[in-house]
């Protein structure tokens, strides 16, 4: 099945994968320079430059896995009107009158900060499948909080 996401994370993920590529030169460049500063055992530079060329190893692969793990999910048919994985879905607070505007991503997209939010947290499950005008519950901490569902986009 794989890691389901949209279309614009599985970029967004190849271009931090371009990015942290085009770091390991510069890597690599430090650890030959500190390397030629002397002994090893006791060549601080040269040790931390390692280390750095080690996580960023590790962090290439690991975007590298989530590449090769991805599911690219195909934006609904728009006519059926329900929220899914790709949505924009504006709602609004019952209790207090208030618009927001979430966009459903997929796993490395989210932003909560953006309101990019999972389909799997609370908000983005109390949303799904709902359709324009249809209310939903969320329970948080601070208590139940009831929206409306105004509108669904599924423009990139």
């Amino acid at each position: 099945m794989g890691i389901p996401m949209t279309r614009q994370g599985y970029l967004n993920l190849q271009k931090q994968i371009d990015d942290k590529r085009a770091q390991v030169p510069v890597a690599q460049k430090a650890i030959s320079e500190a390397r030629e500063k002397g002994d090893l055992r006791e060549n601080a530079e040269y040790h931390a430059a390692r280390e750095h060329f080690g996580m960023l190893q590790a962090q290439i692969n690991e975007l590298e896995s989530r590449v090769a793990q991805a599911n690219i999910v195909n934006t609904p048919d728009s006519s059926k009107g329900e929220v899914a994985l790709g949505a924009k879905v504006r709602v609004r607070d019952l209790k207090y009158g208030d618009d927001e505007l979430y966009a459903i991503v997929g796993l490395g997209e989210t932003d909560p900060l953006k309101n990019r939010i999972l389909p799997t947290s609370p908000m983005g499950q109390a949303m799904l499948n709902k359709k324009i005008g249809q209310r939903f519950v969320v329970e948080a901490p601070g208590g139940r909080l009831e929206y409306e569902i105004l509108e669904i986009n599924y423009d990139e």
